[in-house]
């Protein structure tokens, strides 16, 4: 089963080139396995969320067991407490 997390956290508007520039520097250096996909999400008010479509729950405990996940880590590096949410993927619109 697919596990999407949802890393969110404030960081002011003026910051958002540097965020994206961030994210975007997180994608070059690759996904690691099990992560299917992930997106930097914004507001344009400074309410930000990185949401991250996992393979399942062994792969996202792989990857929090290697050390700091990059996503609270990129929001921390903006002076900003990130939230998370840990969901399970129910239903959706992909068909096999």
């Amino acid at each position: 089963m697919n596990i999407l997390t949802i890393v969110s956290a404030e960081v002011d508007e003026g910051r958002a080139g540097d965020l994206v520039d961030g994210f975007e520097t997180l994608l070059a250096g690759g996904l690691p396995d099990g992560l299917l996909e992930t997106r930097l999400l914004g507001d344009g008010q400074g309410r930000w969320a990185i949401h991250s479509l996992w393979r399942d729950r062994a792969a996202l405990d792989a990857m929090r067991a290697s050390g700091e996940p990059a996503a609270p880590a990129l929001f921390r590096r903006f002076q900003a407490e990130p939230t998370l949410a840990v969901m399970r993927v129910v239903a959706g619109s992909e068909r096999p």
